[in-house]
């Protein structure tokens, strides 16, 4: 709407008009708020108002123009005048469009204002940025842009409208602005109705023209531009009341003001400012609250480094001020902390000089005139403690979790740069293979962020950072120089490498704590003195030392501490305990870290307890992260008794001398150099018959304890159906003790030389063997109690590869149906945990090891379990979490992902060794048809029905380019092999050509007589094979876009095209239910493949070339010898029409995608008979019971009728008559008869003894939906499938896998019978009387 007239109106009104068809009665009127009248459009073609729209408005689509001269008014249309006017036929184009769009509702702006309300004028005004926000479509006519242009040079690469079009004067009102940003789909029209492009295919000329970013222009939430950014993009532009240039603005910032005219422009943005800084304070707070950021901050944090700075100080003997305030008065720290070009402050030192102590003191300090510490502060300050021996702490991916976390702690609204992935991938975003990229790219948009005044980020022991510390170390010395208004502090010892990789930080301060630094020399030592000063005041109190004995500590100290705090705090220590400070006892206390350790270790050794000693810190030193005193009672052979009293483990692991240190029940090395020291210098005594050896000693006793404590149903939980969300931890915790073991009990194996210290171990009936057979399922309960389901199957895996199946056959059986159990059932388990013994077992195979070896925990009240399949099928394991059809799917070339896409408008992307679903990509304005990886697995591109190719980030998820230029939807998108070029096609009837790297549009190829459905590159990306609804298979040349061949043969559509690794061979898919090899050099038919029932929808070679593999309508994927044509092998379990399947790049597995909404993945080296059941051979479409409950009756898509004993599921008759699928079944009230009704028009009556067809009774003229007879009604039955779980009432008792889904259910009592689209029936009986518990 432009302000033009706006300006002038005393009121505003806003309404819509209704289209309708000529004839056609009007629809209801509705309003959409309060000041929203309406228009409808009459039999005679006309428009007038109707009355108000209700609260939820339909689809409706928008005008969006510049008010000119004869606009048609509201007074005009409600009295029906004023159709002879120059406007009016805006009017008429907006409504005619909607119509053509399919679109029943539209409203125009200039129609509907009522000029005399002032309070609706406001009220439009502040509202008007939403109704356009919500429309499905904005048509903005452009009055003064013709198809053409005569004054165009002929040599331009401009279209002929381009010249006025980037000339338009509606590109500078200020009102077209929001109407430009607020809605999804912008359609822009010549001023002869012609179609131009939309905000999509026309967003680089628009951008060009207005300045605003691209993002902003494909819908990015336009809180994430900067509050003055936002403001530039209406510098340029006019309204003709200068209060208007403001209020235009109200939609863009979410604001609400009061319309004031005739206070000016000035006065209007200052009130527009300010209300904007209040909303910008009000959301902040509101950041907190949001349940989306709550779970996102939760995910997000690994530890609070505010706690580890109290753990810190507290292990240490608590922060001392005159220790460390020298470092602010030294000239090199003035010097970073004045010069606005010092980004980095390096402190580094060796080990034990206080650097930690140190940072502590800086960030006291800094804290005090930051947000961390006054709230009234704007500067912020993010720290972090690196410790080597804490998993959590020791790697670069954890360095940026916990600044990111200090920084939103401060400031609540910077987690809108983490929301932007996080809403796509949930947790995985922390810690899946691309968490590093991920936060990297989250902490530089933090940085980049206008909002963020000044911050200080310190990062405590980079020397300690185990895990990417060269990543991060680049990361800072990029970052540093990147904006004046950030400051690093960082610490660790004086490493080469270190110090070659901070080159990057061009203006980097160094301050080194080594005692031949002359700069800090004195320094340090003053800071020292009084370090020890502070000490032996201290153990003077608590010793009771004279003043000789303490002035004899003070000066050995002093004299022998050469500058290092841990040793002064290690001497100390062993002096609180002893009691006594004689001169032996100090000369006992040699200088040098390495020193007064092999001192501890030497009084260690004359311990009674020694042997328990060096157990604990040997145990301690290998461990993958701190563990806690529970667990290390496990772990060490500590004395019943004691393992279970507190204070007596507190006592044992006291006596380790001052290695260790606690911290709520955890044990931690007091410092880093105290491991390095135990397992480098004395690694002979700790170790004496190798660290392998503890390794084993690790695993072995990790085993004992495991097999004592894990059971069924270990918190005592019950209630089957318990979401892990509803999970508490009980008070005391009976995994307390194991948590350590379940996690790393394979690692320690592993890496305890399984070829020699566990060989034993690892044969048939070994402890592995004895382990796995009697608790595989209750550790995986307890992995699905810690939420650490898929950390399972990664360690089956590790365990897998290391077994010989020769050596081992049991085991290797054994692990490899654990693999299947764990993949299969990996989503429930995950969510449910008590359902390993329910669902995962019920509906695994009856042969299965699993199975087996746990059906006793199957619970009692399952009285009759469905009958299930011998032995595992070939599907691994069912991808869910599209909410609608999958259309294609792809591996990664590194095997480690696959993507998927769906008429969801998602993209999707699973770990493929877990199928744990790692991101999720939006941005598509429609249905999602094809997607592809590039060669190197970064980048994922993705085709719509929006007419675009969208290239991402398969890291991050980031949407990286856009390309437009097909006008019909995109059905097929390709990656060369070398990843320079992209190719697609669509129904446009094109194959376009498109720069990898910069998206740039490189060729057209027309030659189709149809829409392209499949397009693929040659291998050696020189030429590109195409598929068309014209039935035709056409060769091209890649540089030239010559047509090189034509293969002709199929009798319908081609649907899916691939090369050959070898180049020389094509394979296509037909609608003609066939799929065809072809010589890719003459043309020539080779093969032809027959045996799918339906159309082939996709089609792929394998790596090795030797199979193809074909995907169908026949819900099937089918393997075939691509030499031969031998059937190979027919993958059976979709319950929909298969989209799309490709080979792994291994060749060992099959991804599909399916109509039923699900990806699945398939082993595709098996060779499982496709195991039969007696059953229907198409959909189950109803399911009835007889009165008494003895017969069940079901009706199917295979046209047949068949009857069923309901105590023993035994197939009693097969009806058949129908001449198409039956619909209906249902018994008559005495249960002698049996009526069916078909899309055959027809119901028929069937003798339930005989299964004579009785009668047939015509006279429906269309299907037959549902048939009954009269009789009393009977309540539901309360056993229920709801959701894919089976409910008693609201309790979940069963979840059903997607193979075992019904498409109709029949109940009597606690008989429960489910219909499958295989055809099958499932029976259930569940026992009465008893709850559905454990």
């Amino acid at each position: 709407m432009d302000g033009d007239a706006i300006a002038d109106q005393a009121a505003f009104q806003v309404s819509r008009c209704e289209i309708q068809p000529p004839l056609q009665a009007s629809s209801p009127a509705y309003r959409l708020s309060d000041s929203m009248l309406t228009q409808k459009r009459n039999n005679d073609g006309e428009f007038s108002l109707t009355e108000d729209l209700g609260d939820n408005p339909p689809r409706y689509a928008i005008l969006s123009h510049r008010w000119e001269a004869e606009e048609t008014t509201f007074k005009e249309m409600r009295d029906g005048t004023g159709k002879n006017k120059a406007g009016y036929k805006k009017i008429r184009f907006c409504g005619e469009q909607a119509g053509r769009d399919h679109i029943r509702y539209f409203w125009v702006d200039t129609c509907c204002i009522d000029k005399t309300n002032n309070t609706e004028l406001a009220e439009a005004i502040n509202s008007m940025f939403r109704w356009y926000r919500d429309a499905v479509k904005c048509y903005v006519y452009l009055s003064d842009v013709p198809e053409s242009t005569s004054n165009i040079d002929s040599n331009s690469h401009l279209l002929p409208w381009e010249p006025a079009f980037r000339e338009s004067k509606w590109f500078t009102r200020g009102w077209t602005l929001q109407e430009l940003l607020a809605p999804t789909s912008v359609e822009f029209f010549s001023r002869h109705n012609k179609r131009l492009g939309d905000k999509r295919t026309l967003e680089q000329n628009i951008y060009e023209i207005t300045g605003i970013p691209i993002s902003a222009l494909r819908g990015a939430s336009l809180s994430q531009f900067e509050v003055d950014e936002r403001l530039s993009w209406a510098e340029n532009r006019q309204t003709t009341r200068g209060e208007d240039k403001a209020y235009s603005l109200l939609g863009m910032f979410g604001i609400y003001l009061p319309l004031i005219y005739g206070e000016g422009k000035d006065h209007a943005f200052k009130r527009l400012k300010k209300e904007i800084q209040n909303s910008l304070k009000e959301e902040s707070e509101q950041h907190s609250s949001d349940p989306q950021n709550r779970s996102c901050i939760q995910d997000l944090r690994i530890t609070d480094p505010r706690e580890d700075k109290k753990r810190i100080e507290e292990t240490k003997g608590g922060l001392l001020r005159d220790s460390y305030r020298w470092i602010f008065e030294h000239p090199d720290f003035h010097k970073w902390r004045d010069d606005k070009q010092a980004g980095v402050l390096w402190i580094n030192g060796g080990p034990g000089k206080g650097k930690t102590m140190l940072l502590c003191g800086i960030i006291d300090e800094i804290g005090a005139l930051t947000k961390l510490k006054n709230k009234d502060e704007t500067t912020l300050l993010s720290y972090f403690f690196c410790q080597a021996t804490d998993t959590r702490i020791n790697n670069a991916i954890a360095v940026l979790r916990g600044l990111i976390y200090l920084l939103i702690s401060q400031q609540p609204s910077l987690i809108k740069h983490v929301q932007e992935k996080y809403s796509h991938a949930g947790k995985a975003l922390f810690e899946d293979g691309n968490a590093w990229v991920s936060l990297s790219e989250i902490f530089t948009s933090i940085l980049q962020d206008l909002d963020l005044n000044n911050a200080y980020l310190i990062i405590d022991a980079l020397d300690e950072c185990v895990a990417d510390l060269p990543k991060l170390l680049n990361f800072i010395g990029q970052k540093s120089c990147m904006s004046p208004r950030i400051k690093w502090v960082i610490s660790s010892r004086n490493w080469p490498d270190i110090e070659e990789r901070l080159e990057r930080a061009v203006r980097k301060t160094i301050i080194c704590l080594e005692l031949n630094s002359t700069s800090v020399s004195t320094a340090v030592e003053t800071a020292v003195d009084t370090y020890i000063q502070f000490r032996v005041d201290s153990l003077a109190v608590k010793n009771k030392y004279d003043s000789d004995t303490r002035n004899a500590v003070q000066r050995y100290l002093s004299s022998n501490a050469h500058g290092t705090f841990l040793w002064v705090a290690l001497v100390c220590q062993e002096l609180a305990s002893s009691g006594r400070a004689t001169e032996e006892i100090l000369t006992a206390f040699p200088p040098g870290l390495n020193a007064i350790y092999s001192r501890m270790i030497d009084q260690i050794y004359n311990l009674n307890d020694s042997r328990l000693c060096k157990s604990i810190l040997a145990v301690i030193s290998i461990v993958y992260r701190p563990i806690t005193l529970d667990e290390l009672a496990s772990l060490v052979d500590i004395p019943p008794q004691s393992a279970r009293n507190y204070n007596i483990l507190t006592e044992t692991v006291g006596l380790c001398g001052s290695f260790l240190a606690f911290r709520e029940r955890t044990i931690f090395f007091v410092h880093q150099t105290a491991k390095d020291f135990l397992i480098g210098k004395a690694a002979d005594d700790i170790f004496p018959s190798g660290i392998r050896d503890i390794h084993y000693t690790i695993f072995s006793r990790s085993l004992q304890v495991m097999s004592r404590t894990l059971r069924r149903d270990i918190y005592s939980l019950g209630a089957t159906g318990i979401s892990i969300d509803q999970v508490k931890q009980p008070d005391p915790d009976p995994l307390a003790v194991v948590r350590y073991s379940c996690l790393y009990w394979i690692d320690h194996l592993l890496d305890c030389n399984v070829r020699g210290n566990a060989t034993d171990d690892l044969k048939d009936g070994g402890s592995v063997y004895s382990f796995l057979y009697y608790n595989f399922l209750y550790w995986l309960e307890a992995l699905s109690l810690d939420r650490r389901i898929s950390y399972s199957i990664i360690m089956i895996r590790k365990l897998e590869y290391w077994l010989q199946v020769d050596e081992s056959p049991n085991l290797y059986a054994f692990i490899y149906e654990a693999k299947r159990f764990a993949l299969y059932n990996r989503f429930i388990i995950e969510q449910a945990p008590l359902q390993s013994y329910c669902s995962a077992l019920i509906f695994s195979p009856e042969k299965n090891i699993i199975r087996v070896a746990f059906e006793k925990c199957i619970p009692a009240w399952f009285e009759r379990k469905p009958r299930i399949q011998a032995h595992w099928t070939a599907v691994i394991q069912t991808l869910e979490g599209h909410s609608d059809l999958v259309f294609s799917v792809a591996f990664s070339p590194d095997g480690k992902q696959v993507v998927s896409c769906s008429s969801d408008q998602t993209v999707r992307l699973w770990d493929a060794n877990t199928g744990a679903a790692l991101q999720t990509l939006q941005g598509h304005l429609s249905w999602v048809f094809s997607v592809a990886f590039s060669p190197d697995s970064k980048q994922v591109i993705s085709g719509s029905g929006d007419q675009t190719v969208q290239l991402w980030d398969a890291t991050t998820g980031a949407a990286l380019q856009t390309l437009a230029g097909h006008s019909a939807r995109v059905n097929s998108v390709a990656f060369s092999p070398d990843g320079k070029q992209v190719v697609s096609c669509s129904d446009d009837q094109t194959v376009r050509f498109w720069d990898a790297t910069t998206g740039a549009a490189l060729q057209t190829l027309w030659g189709h007589m149809s829409w392209v459905s499949s397009v693929a590159f040659s291998p050696d990306s020189k030429q590109v094979i195409s598929g068309s609804g014209d039935q035709t298979v056409r060769l091209w040349d890649v540089t030239t876009g010559a047509a090189l061949q034509t293969f002709e043969g199929h009798s319908d559509k081609v649907t899916s095209v691939d090369f050959s690794p070898d180049g020389k061979q094509v394979v296509s898919g037909s609608g003609d239910d066939t799929v065809r090899l072809w010589d890719a050099i003459t043309g020539t038919a080779l093969q032809t493949f027959e045996d799918h029932s339906d159309k082939v929808t996709s089609v792929a070679f394998s790596p090795d070339g030797k199979q193809v593999a074909s995907g169908s309508d026949d819900y099937t994927v089918r393997l075939w010898d691509a030499s031969i044509g031998e059937l190979l092998q027919t993958l059976a379990g979709h319950s929909a029409k298969v989209n799309s399947i490709t080979f792994s790049p291994d060749g060992k597995q099959v991804v599909s995608g399916s109509d039923d909404r699900t990806v699945r993945l398939w082993d595709a080296t098996i060779r499982a008979p496709l195991q039969m059941f007696e059953g229907h051979s198409d959909d189950v479409t109803s399911i009835a019971f007889s009165p008494d409950g003895k017969q069940v009756v079901s009706g199917s898509d295979d046209y047949t009728v068949r009857l069923w004993d309901a105590s023993t599921g035994e197939l009693l008759q097969t009806l058949e008559g129908h001449l198409d699928k039956v619909t209906s079944v249902v018994f008559s009230p005495d249960g002698k008869q049996v009526v069916s009704g078909s899309d055959d028009h027809t119901v028929r009556l069937w003798d339930t003894t005989t299964g004579a067809a009785l009668q047939m009774l015509w006279g429906h003229s269309d299907l037959v939906t549902s048939i009954a007879f009269l009789s009393d009604s009977k309540p539901p039955p309360t056993l229920h499938v709801l959701n894919h779980w089976l409910v008693e009432g609201i309790t979940k008792v069963l979840w059903l896998p997607p193979e075992y889904r019904p498409t109709c259910e029949a109940i009597w009592d606690r008989l429960v019978v489910l219909g499958h689209s295989s055809g099958r029936l499932s029976f259930f009986q569940i026992k009465k009387g008893l709850k559905f518990i454990l």
